[in-house]
C-alpha cells in the first residue's frame, strides 16, 4: 500500500513540475515584456536580466591572480609563487585576507556600488553578491559565518537598508553559510570617510564597533568573513576585525565587491 502511495506521490510531483514549467516560462515572458532586460550598469538592452552588456563587461577591471595573498591587490605579472605586497609586509591589516571582485574606479563597478548604496537599487545585490561569492570562494570554503559591516542606527534609519547586509544575504545563500548581523554593532556615529587621510580614517572609526556582551560566546573560536561593498584604506574593516578578534574570533577575513588599487 505504501509503495502505491509513494508511486502516486511521485506521479503527482512530476505532474506539478510539468505544469509549473510552462507557467514559469510564461512568467518570465511577462516580466521581459513589462521590464525588458537591461545592463545593470548602463541600462542598455541585454538578452537576460541581471547581467552587464558586453561593453560594460569589458570596462570592469576584475581582480584575479596574481594578487597579494593578504590584501588581494593585483600584481602586474605572475612570479609563480605566493606573493605579498610591500603594503602587506610594512603595514599588515588586522584581518587575515581580503578579496574583491573588481577595482573601485570610474566605470561600471563604481556605478553599481553607488546605485546599490544611494539609489535604492537593492535588486543589484543579487548579481553583485553572486560575483562576490565566486571571487571569495577560497575564504568562504573555510568560514563558519558571514557578518555584514553594520551601519550606525542613525545612518540605517536615514538610508533605510544596509547594502552590506543585502550582499551578505545573497553570498550566504550561494555559499550555504549563516549570516549573523547582530554579532557586531556600530556603537559610534562616525563622519563620512571621503576626503580623509588614512590616519584620519583610522582615528574616525577607532572604537566604532563592538561585539554585544550577549554574543561574545557566539563569536569565540569562529572563522568569520566580514562583508562590505568597498575597501578603500581598510580602516573600517580593520576596526571591525579588531572588535571581533578581541571577542575571541579565531580568524577574520574580508570580502568586498570592489577595492581601491593604487600604484598599478
Amino acid at each position: 500500500m505504501w509503495q502505491k502511495i509513494s508511486k502516486a506521490t511521485r506521479l503527482n510531483e512530476a505532474s506539478l513540475r510539468n505544469l509549473a514549467r510552462p507557467l514559469l516560462q510564461l512568467g518570465r515572458a511577462v516580466l521581459d515584456t513589462l521590464y525588458p532586460p537591461s545592463c545593470l550598469a548602463c541600462r542598455k538592452a541585454t538578452m537576460e536580466h541581471g547581467v552587464l552588456c558586453a561593453a560594460c563587461w569589458k570596462k570592469v577591471r576584475f581582480i584575479e591572480r596574481p594578487y597579494c595573498e593578504r590584501l588581494g591587490t593585483p600584481f602586474a605579472q605572475d612570479y609563480g609563487h605566493t606573493l605579498y605586497s610591500p603594503a602587506a609586509l610594512s603595514d599588515p591589516p588586522v584581518f587575515e585576507r581580503a578579496r574583491a571582485v573588481a577595482r573601485f574606479e570610474d566605470g561600471p563597478a563604481r556605478h553599481l556600488i553607488h546605485r546599490l548604496k544611494y539609489g535604492d537599487r537593492i535588486e543589484l545585490a543579487l548579481s553583485m553578491g553572486k560575483w562576490m561569492a565566486r571571487a571569495g570562494a577560497e575564504l568562504l570554503s573555510e568560514a563558519d559565518v558571514l557578518i555584514p559591516i553594520p551601519l550606525h542606527r542613525r545612518k540605517l534609519s536615514a538610508r533605510r537598508f544596509n547594502q552590506a547586509m543585502a550582499l551578505a544575504d545573497v553570498i550566504g545563500k550561494v555559499a550555504k553559510l549563516p549570516v549573523e548581523p547582530f554579532w557586531l554593532s556600530r556603537v559610534k556615529p562616525t563622519r563620512p570617510q571621503v576626503g580623509l587621510s588614512k590616519a584620519q580614517r583610522a582615528e574616525n572609526v577607532q572604537g566604532a564597533f563592538k561585539v554585544p556582551e550577549g554574543e561574545t560566546l557566539s563569536v569565540k573560536g569562529k572563522k568569520i568573513v566580514l562583508i562590505d561593498d568597498v575597501l578603500t584604506s581598510g580602516s573600517t574593516l580593520n576596526a571591525a576585525s579588531r572588535a571581533l578578534l578581541r571577542a575571541g574570533a579565531s580568524r577574520v577575513d574580508v570580502l568586498v565587491f570592489a577595492r581601491v588599487v593604487t600604484g598599478t
